[in-house]
């Protein structure tokens, strides 16, 4: 089995993979400072929970935007899985080729979702990862990390409005009924999640307009892009485990 792992500024996002299939995932918060025994151990847990010996482990892959926390994650998986994880980033094989001004600028998070969307539906295609941020990444036909587009997610922006005004509450982030908002919860959650909905068709309206790729692909993940793409037909796929995928195809190709 293949364990991957996306760090992001929000959760650890790890899948277990057999062949192709995702057969689990689990998640822990990114920002609980850890040693690299809580890792290691909490990991061998959630390993036990699924009935799944360490030894079947065959290879670990991991994504990362949070560098701190770096030393201990790969320490605690190298002690307790007992295998060395192969880590995105420079001089790893990915079949794509980044030609923005400074490459080495581009996340590892949005090259893992462009491998996933270019390798699973071809290209041209633009990948969304509504995650911490939002993030537009344009990629060829042929390939090519073209262009990238990052907006705060949505979740920022609904703290955003709950810590920096004085009477407006904590909500949970859901589509109201109506646009019509009635109440202050409502309002916000019509701003919050109308507002990202005219965001994205634009985006990809201003996209399509300036690359003159009419036949663009358009392709979501992240955690609240279901909600997203359920409200706009301009978002073709929505693919919540883009980014897993996305891992699994570079693990392959660096070490079939």
């Amino acid at each position: 089995m293949l364990l991957t792992v996306d760090v992001g500024n929000t959760n650890i996002t790890f899948g277990l993979f057999k062949g192709e299939d995702l057969k689990y995932s689990f998640r822990m918060m990114t920002k609980q400072p850890r040693t690299s025994d809580e890792y290691g151990v909490s990991v061998m847990m959630l390993l036990q929970q699924l009935d799944v010996k360490k030894e079947e482990v065959e290879g670990i892959i991991i994504a990362s935007v949070v560098p701190d926390l770096m030393h201990s994650l790969v320490g605690g998986l190298e002690r307790y899985v007992g295998k060395n994880p192969l880590i995105v980033g420079p001089g790893v094989k990915t079949g794509i080729k980044i030609v923005t001004e400074n490459p080495r600028e581009i996340g590892a998070d949005r090259i893992v979702d462009a491998v996933g969307a270019y390798e699973k539906y071809g290209g041209p295609v633009l990948v969304m990862d509504f995650g911490t941020a939002t993030t537009y990444d344009l990629i060829s036909a042929s390939g090519e990390f073209i262009a990238g587009i990052t907006a705060p997610g949505i979740r920022i922006s609904a703290k955003a409005l709950w810590q920096d005004t004085a009477k407006l509450p904590e909500i949970e982030i859901k589509k109201p009924d109506s646009i019509l908002a009635q109440n202050t919860v409502t309002s916000m959650q019509a701003g919050l999640v109308y507002g990202q909905i005219g965001q994205t068709e634009y985006m990809v309206k201003k996209v399509k307009e300036e690359s003159g790729l009419d036949n663009l692909k358009v392709v979501a993940t992240g955690g609240l892009g279901s909600i997203i793409a359920d409200e706009t037909d301009c978002i073709e796929v929505y693919d919540r485990m883009l980014t897993l995928d996305g891992l699994r195809l570079i693990y392959e190709k660096n070490c079939k």
